[in-house]
């Protein structure tokens, strides 16, 4: 409760902006919820309003009249090692940073979920709205546990008809755009360096691959590794096919820790990049960008997804529609030079 000079002053309510601005009690909800257009005149006659009196809404009591916690939740089942390390949780915090300010657009708050091993017990007392799951793997763990909140989830992937709510990512428009990029490069012997589980950009990753080595003519060899090994995994396992098959011309590697570590073991075989091994990734994240040299990979405009998300799972949750599909813009290749001599 503010102090005036006479002692404690009345909290402002939501009427006495109203009468204040000369409008309903209606409208200034509508102007602070933003669930329906307020004219700019009148907009800026509540704001005034809201100043002068210096209301506070009550989130509490607002939570109670709609039954919303007024909190939307972005989880990935990305392990650690994938997720951590140098990248600071990079491609989901950047998807998060950006869905984080298109939910507050909406008066939204947005909880971020960094992976977790009991995600069961830690959500158990967490109120939220609505969820964004990142890239879920075919057996996602928490698409069971949303599903059995009854909680409305918005997923960053592939469109299913267990999942009608969805920002559709092209993966295989993405393997085929490096695949082809390091062939008209060169490249006649590229290895595929990926990941083991059933997300969705690791199979389309390995049928394009496969596809596209036959089309070509190529070996087609793969390194497939458990996602939690990541870059030491990757580091390990390409030393090992070097010893074994001998040096590629050129590695497609997805996963951007995988990345990493592929360009370690490079660096300890004395192998040059681009002059002996051409490599690319998909996520220009810090990882890509940090290499020497940097790493060919995609813009994946994930600004744009997750504004897309965002706003659509808000926009869902608002009319209760059941099913909404929009395409994630297209990838725009970066040709760095893990892949072109400068």
């Amino acid at each position: 409760m503010a102090m005036g000079a006479d002692g404690p002053r009345k909290r402002a309510t939501i009427k006495d902006v109203a009468q204040a601005a000369g409008v309903s009690p209606g409208t200034v909800s509508n102007a602070l919820s933003g669930k329906r257009r307020v004219d700019s005149a009148t907009q800026a006659r509540i704001t005034a309003a809201i100043e002068r009196l210096g209301y506070v809404p009550n989130l509490a009591a607002r939570g109670m009249r709609t039954g919303r916690a007024g909190t939307i939740a972005i989880f990935s089942s990305m392990p650690t090692a994938v997720a951590a390390g140098a990248a600071r949780l990079g491609f989901l915090m950047e998807i998060a940073a950006s869905a984080a300010i298109a939910a507050l657009e909406s008066n939204t708050a947005l909880l971020l979920v960094p992976p977790i091993e009991d995600p069961v017990r830690a959500l158990s007392t967490i109120a939220f709205d609505g969820a964004i799951l990142v890239e879920p793997e075919t057996e996602d763990p928490y698409l069971s546990l949303l599903a059995a909140r009854g909680v409305p989830t918005m997923v960053i992937g592939p469109a299913t008809e267990d999942q009608p709510l969805a920002v559709r990512i092209d993966y295989r428009r993405m393997a085929e755009t490096l695949f082809d990029h390091l062939h008209d490069v060169g490249a006649r012997d590229i290895l595929l360096v990926v990941g083991q589980s059933g997300r969705a950009s690791n199979i389309a990753f390995r049928e394009v691959f496969s596809q596209r080595s036959t089309a070509h003519g190529l070996p087609g060899q793969e390194i497939v590794l458990p996602e939690a090994e990541a870059e030491r995994g990757a580091q390990a396992a390409l030393r090992a096919h070097v010893a074994e098959f001998g040096a590629p011309d050129a590695v497609l590697v997805p996963i951007d820790a995988m990345a990493t570590g592929v360009m370690a073991a490079l660096r300890e075989l004395g192998l040059r990049v681009p002059g002996d091994v051409c490599v690319a990734t998909r996520y220009d994240g810090i990882r890509a960008r940090s290499e020497s040299p940097a790493l060919t990979s995609l813009d994946l405009h994930l600004d744009q997804v997750a504004e897309l998300a965002a706003r659509g799972l808000v926009g869902a949750l608002d009319t209760g529609a059941g099913a909404m599909v929009v395409d994630a813009p297209e990838p725009d290749l970066l040709v760095r030079g893990s892949t072109v001599l400068s």
